[in-house]
């Protein structure tokens, strides 16, 4: 029998044939990937011939094509429409993959090749970017481990493989609490709702399979609810239940998990030499030193703190004069934060959404990749995963550039927060391959019929994942490994916060934010009222991630606590932690740092990216103007086309001629007042 995954795809654009795809076509393909891939690594350590950068780094980089068919497909599908049997093929996966990769990273034979290539660099005449992919290459495998010998070897790869089994439960643990937990609404309950969030309620109670009107933990459901239901023992109730995700014992507690966790990255990174897991970690981001990411955060901390507190006293004032007595709680600052900037700006959320259809915002983001890089959009008719994932081609000048698909609803399967990744990454070594980018949202679904209307920061949400998307979409590079997105953790960030300023651009919003009803576009003084209220509660919005970051680097930066959850607390005692204001993602749901490595120790980086993306849009604005055309083509030029091919620094540089610092970040929070 013939396995959709593994035959040639005669489907446009070598897209993946979802139609054809079944659960259980995966085990057995990635079987046979696997089979292949190590007979292509056994040829590559193999070779009698003296290793060059073709039968070595060029091979290694060729290596696995069907892998990647296969796990690009899988994940792009599991993370965002998951069900028992993919969740069950992910846990398999992961002890496997993990143990395949230390076959790849830490195989003594492939190094050697490796590092006689790094040895002999100087004389070697290659390209700048093949350079920077051999000493990537070559960190790579030393990082992994690939020097160790004996027990620390095998240890090593012991760990590995637990931390991705851990990464995979911590994930299904969070999905499975998120999806589980609803409070169902009376009507009653509804009173003081706007229509959007009623509406957002009824269609979670249909997809819940629930009559009448429910809440669950999706943020584009529940942060409305928190912001104008003026029941507060009900706001209490899910406001308690989004911060316990991870933590409401049994099966899908994440507390053990992350405690473990942390215990294994500190002893891997002793098994490398490194005194802590930050110090591996940092090594190679632009941060280089924890101590570089704790000057960052507090220089952000002390004003952000001291404007959050300004910020509790008047909303205090406010839930006293409705007669509610006793401190702000958590609960309660979101509620009165609301009816603040309703009173200061006259700005009513329920007034802005119809103004913000998602449609529309789609289209203004792709309006802006237009207008900035010559860019178009035209929707394919293709068979995908789910129907509510939609496809786009993009072209520049009648050329192919990439397939666009977009996810943008909430639903019980799809893993919460939003993404992009790549199916496909753009390179060129194996031929000219055009990239296949996902963006990922969790946006509350309408009724049927309905226009699906985004709040302020659902927009801003699809213009920073959009960013991430060009980012991908706009490489042009020959080598995978250092394709699109394939850079420092707190150098990936720049391009996708940095296109969230476009949303800002008054002439765009005049453009597209209109009417979902009667298509009239937003009048002048409610686009002026949204753009004065940019900074609106900025205090409170720091606060919460910055402690999450400062969290994150205090539990890789040291020795690990017995209790990580005493530590926590302790860790907000010590900075100052405001009462009425939680950690945006505490330990048994911090998904960033503990579903894998990706921004473990990393979680400053959206923070050290905005310190270069306040300063890339000044230039823009030096020039003239948001759509500068000379400044986006040294943005393209010197950013988005490069993926990792040279060193961050060296990328933001070119492209600015200096490095920036925090001052640009602190204007554009309206923070330095406060300092």
């Amino acid at each position: 029998m013939t396995n959709p995954l593994l035959d040639p795809w005669n489907t446009p654009f070598d897209l993946p044939p979802f139609d054809r795809i079944s659960d259980e076509d995966f085990s057995p393909a990635l079987d046979a990937a696997l089979t292949s891939a190590r007979r292509e690594l056994a040829a590559i350590t193999g070779n009698a011939e003296p290793p060059t950068f073709t039968n070595t780094i060029d091979a290694l980089e060729l290596m696995g094509d069907d892998l990647d068919r296969v796990l690009g497909t899988f994940y792009a599908i599991a993370g965002s429409d998951s069900n028992p049997r993919r969740e069950e093929l992910q846990r398999e996966f992961a002890p496997v993959l993990a143990a395949y990769g230390s076959e790849v990273l830490m195989n003594p034979d492939l190094f050697a090749r490796i590092d006689t290539l790094w040895q002999q660099r100087a004389t070697l005449r290659l390209t700048d970017e093949q350079q920077r992919v051999l000493e990537l290459t070559h960190k790579r495998f030393v990082r992994a481990g690939a020097r160790l010998t004996g027990a620390d070897f095998d240890r090593l790869k012991a760990i590995k493989e637990r931390l991705a089994v851990l990464g995979t439960n911590f994930t299904q643990n969070l999905l499975a609490d998120e999806r589980d937990w609803y409070l169902e609404l009376t009507r009653d309950d509804l009173t003081g709702l706007p229509d959007f969030v009623v509406a957002g309620a009824r269609a979670a109670a249909a997809e819940k399979g629930v009559e009448g009107w429910v809440v669950t933990l999706s943020r584009s459901l529940i942060v409305p609810f928190l912001q104008f239901s003026p029941r507060r023992d009900l706001r209490q109730r899910a406001y308690a239940a989004w911060v316990a995700r991870g933590a409401n014992g049994g099966e899908t507690d994440n507390r053990a998990i992350a405690q473990e966790t942390l215990e294994l990255r500190a002893e891997r990174a002793k098994l490398l030499g490194y005194e802590t897991f930050s110090d591996f970690k940092l090594e190679t981001e632009m941060a280089g030193t924890p101590d570089a990411v704790r000057t960052l955060l507090m220089a952000v901390w002390e004003p952000a703190r001291a404007q959050a507190e300004e910020d509790a006293a008047v909303l205090t004032s406010m839930m006293q004069e409705d007669g509610v007595n006793g401190p702000l709680e958590p609960w309660d600052w979101r509620y009165y934060a609301e009816k603040r900037r309703a009173a200061e700006h006259d700005l009513d959320e329920a007034l802005l959404k119809p103004y913000l259809q998602l449609d529309r915002m789609i289209a203004a983001a792709f309006d802006c990749a237009n207008r900035l890089f010559g860019l178009e959009f035209a929707p394919l008719d293709v068979a995908l995963y789910h129907d509510d994932a939609r496809a786009w081609e993009v072209t520049r000048n009648g050329k192919h550039v990439a397939v666009f698909i977009g996810d943008y609803f909430a639903r019980g399967s799809k893993r919460s927060g939003a993404w992009c990744m790549a199916s496909r990454a753009q390179q060129k070594l194996a031929d000219d391959i055009a990239p296949v980018v996902f963006n990922i949202c969790n946006f509350a679904k309408p009724a049927p019929g309905d226009p699906a209307l985004l709040s302020y920061d659902d927009a801003r949400t699809l213009f920073h994942e959009f960013g991430h998307a060009l980012h991908q979409m706009l490489s042009d590079v020959t080598y995978e490994s250092v394709s699109g997105t394939s850079v420092a953790r707190d150098f990936v960030e720049l391009p996708s916060q940095l296109f969230e300023h476009w949303l800002e651009v008054p002439e765009v919003l005049e453009k597209h934010a209109r009417h979902a009803e009667t298509g009239a576009p937003m009048p002048p003084d409610l686009l002026d009222r949204l753009l004065k209220a940019q900074n609106f509660d900025q205090g409170f919005a720091t606060v919460e991630y910055v402690a999450s970051s400062l969290v994150d680097l205090a539990f890789h930066d040291g020795s690990v606590p017995d209790d990580i959850m005493a530590r926590q607390a302790e860790i907000l005692t010590e900075i100052g932690m405001p009462h009425a204001i939680r950690m945006r993602h505490a330990t048994p749901h911090f998904a960033h740092v503990f579903a894998g490595d990706g921004y473990s120790s990393g979680y400053y980086s959206y923070m050290w990216s905005e310190v270069m993306d306040a300063d890339a849009f000044d230039a823009f604005k030096e020039a003239g103007g948001a759509f500068d055309p000379a400044t986006a083509r040294l943005l393209e030029d010197h950013i988005l086309s490069r993926g990792g091919s040279a060193d961050a620094t060296e990328l933001y540089t070119a492209f600015r001629g200096r490095m920036p610092g925090v001052e640009a970040l602190l204007r554009g929070r309206g923070l330095t007042a406060a300092a």
